[in-house]
């Protein structure tokens, strides 16, 4: 892994022409460029991924769990006979996550399509995390605001979410939950962005282990050359 970032330094900073090694001559707009691919193809793959019956739910990696002011509680709700509300909501939180996803589509485009070549020197030498923290500072403000009304519109439909937004209300206020959880589909809005933002990261990894996976030419040159 660390010989693998050297090259892709090296691919970044060095001089236009590669001279040796069958690599082809590639610019740092065409490194850039690779990347984009790579990026707008690891982003489709991971909405349609999600954005399907079961791609929260069934994926272990990503599935949304009781929020913890539930989760601790859960043995007690169980034993007072609510555990069907308890299957129903997270049953609920994954299915409104997979209904939200696919509207981030364009604004994940939109954030390729203005990468700079710095954006994607800072990507590519940036660790596991590099993807994440590019997308999330792009796009995370905006998809929060488009995800949250299609969440709630979902999750107000139980009672069960009703009664945990009234008492972890409160229960925030004095401390006892954390802020970003005190209502339940700030809650799964927030996790629905972690699990994207994951599996584009997963998408984009894999397509540097197998670049003849890449669906653009330019990708394939690039990861190809690494």
């Amino acid at each position: 892994m660390r010989n693998m970032l050297r090259t892709i330094v090296f691919l970044l900073v060095s001089v236009p022409v590669w001279a040796a090694g069958g690599l082809a001559a590639l610019t740092d707009t065409e490194a850039s460029g690779g990347l984009k691919e790579a990026l707008r193809q690891g982003a489709s793959q991971a909405v349609a991924m999600l954005g399907r019956d079961g791609g929260f739910l069934k994926n272990p990696k990503v599935k949304i769990p009781l929020p913890d002011g539930l989760a601790q509680a859960e043995p007690l709700l169980r034993m007072a006979g609510r555990g069907k509300d308890l299957d129903k909501l997270v049953t609920t939180m994954n299915q409104a996550a997979e209904a939200a996803v696919p509207a981030a589509r364009e604004l994940l485009a939109a954030a390729v399509k203005e990468m700079s070549v710095t954006d994607a020197k800072n990507i590519l030498t940036g660790g596991d995390d590099s993807v994440t923290a590019y997308f999330r500072d792009k796009t995370q403000d905006q998809l929060m605001t488009l995800f949250l009304p299609s969440v709630k519109q979902s999750t107000d439909k139980l009672a069960l979410s009703k009664q945990y937004n009234k008492l972890a209300g409160k229960a925030a206020g004095a401390g006892l939950v954390k802020s970003e959880d005190a209502q339940i589909e700030q809650y799964v809005t927030r996790k629905a962005l972690d699990g994207l933002y994951l599996m584009i990261a997963e998408e984009e990894r894999a397509i540097r282990k197998n670049p003849l996976g890449a669906a653009g030419g330019l990708a394939k040159k690039v990861f190809g050359a690494l």
